[in-house]
């Protein structure tokens, strides 16, 4: 840490570093602490500085600030684009903000939030220079594989599902640490790929984004103060004194996502199985094999599809499309059960501004999830996607039997 003091900062954790002819004021904070949105206050307060970044990407500076916005999301067009998955982590991660809230009595982030609207009380320039935090999960989920992302899904609908007490050791971690990657739980700590994804990288994203809002100022901002957690203030600190990269092109790699293969190989290693069974039975076993064969196939993919559907509360037209669609979306790449039947309930049952404004408070009790129609649209999509997919293991299990057994 540099020695120096700076106005507002006395005794709180904080890094110096000029580069560029800019000077920027480093201040880490703890994410629940009402001190450090006094020291955020005071800093900006002592009109010791040209401008103001934060540890925030827009979207979560809406959250923070626009509690009407999520009431405007287009439930409809998340499913289409296949973001339901993104959208649920979100909300894990807004329900663990929540219990922290209501647990210590302070809003998680608060001091992010009064450091844009101190700086814009004040006509100051504000820089959101951390990563879209949709890409940051993106990226996490891409290195972790099969079984690392099964854990970190889980871990994330645990947050949605358990409403107990964030422990002591958590909060004191959190105190010193990132909001992100406490939210991920004990798997971060476990895991040398989370922690890249989601500190590491993010301490070169951040540190190049500040570069280049240096850059942008075109010398107008001589001081910047920047405010984020305090477990980032040393990485951020080296990467902003050390990295020799152009900031642009550290920003388009970390912003990259590994480009997925065109071919569908799972899809169609599939629907090559299961259509050259029924073929295979049809050839072999004549009519009543074959039809057996499809029939059972049908029944597994469909009846468990359709129960996923009904266990979600889903409207009975839904759950008729969950078990239409459930025999056919496996091998079609660009189809899904779970997508069909949740745009079915959406549509069927239209989520309300009330809905979208409760959603956050219902998600908190396991009644919540049927209660709320986004949440239940939400519960229509995973729970269809996991019959089908138990279906499809079901199905040709049985095939494999009854062709070889």
């Amino acid at each position: 840490m540099n020695e120096m003091t700076s106005p507002g900062l006395l005794g709180q954790p904080h890094a110096i570093v000029e580069r560029d002819g800019v000077r920027y004021t480093l201040l880490g904070t703890a994410h629940v602490s009402q001190a450090s949105v006094e020291a955020v206050r005071d800093a900006i307060g002592s009109g010791a500085y040209d401008a103001v970044a934060v540890e925030l990407d827009p979207q979560r500076l809406q959250a923070l600030t626009d509690p009407d916005a999520l009431s405007r999301l287009d439930l409809i067009q998340v499913l289409r684009t296949g973001k339901t998955a993104l959208f649920a982590a979100n909300l894990a991660l807004a329900a663990y903000q929540r219990r922290l809230a209501e647990q210590l009595g302070i809003e998680p982030g608060a001091e992010l939030k009064r450091a844009v609207l101190e700086a814009r009380q004040r006509d100051l320039p504000v820089h959101l220079i951390d990563r879209d935090v949709g890409l940051t999960f993106k990226r996490a989920s891409s290195r972790l594989g099969w079984w690392g992302r099964a854990k970190l899904g889980g871990g994330l609908l645990a947050a949605l599902f358990v409403d107990e007490k964030v422990g002591e050791d958590e909060i004191e971690k959190l105190k010193q640490g990132d909001l992100l990657e406490s939210s991920f739980g004990e798997f971060a700590s476990d895991s040398p790929t989370l922690y890249e994804t989601v500190i590491a990288e993010r301490d070169r994203y951040m540190a190049a984004r500040l570069r280049e809002a240096g850059a942008e100022s075109r010398g107008e901002a001589r001081e910047v103060l920047a405010v984020v957690g305090a477990g980032h203030l040393q990485g951020l600190a080296r990467h902003l004194r050390e990295e020799t990269r152009a900031p642009q092109a550290i920003r388009e790699e970390l912003e990259a996502l590994p480009k997925k293969s065109e071919v569908p190989w799972f899809t169609l290693l599939l629907a090559l199985f299961v259509l050259g069974g029924f073929a295979w039975g049809f050839w072999r076993g004549g009519l009543d094999v074959g039809s057996d064969l499809l029939l059972q196939w049908v029944l597994a993919t469909g009846v468990l599809g359709a129960i996923g559907c009904a266990i979600a509360g889903g409207h009975p037209l839904s759950i008729l499309v969950a078990f239409v669609a459930s025999p056919v979306t496996p091998l079609h790449p660009a189809l899904a059960s779970g997508t069909l039947s949740a745009l079915t309930e959406a549509w069927l049952r239209k989520p309300t501004y009330a809905d979208f404004m409760a959603l956050r408070d219902d998600v908190q009790t396991l009644r919540g999830w049927w209660r709320n129609r986004v949440a239940r649209v939400l519960l229509n999509f995973f729970l269809t996607s996991l019959g089908t997919a138990i279906g499809v293991w079901t199905g040709g299990a049985r095939m494999i039997w009854r062709l070889f057994g």
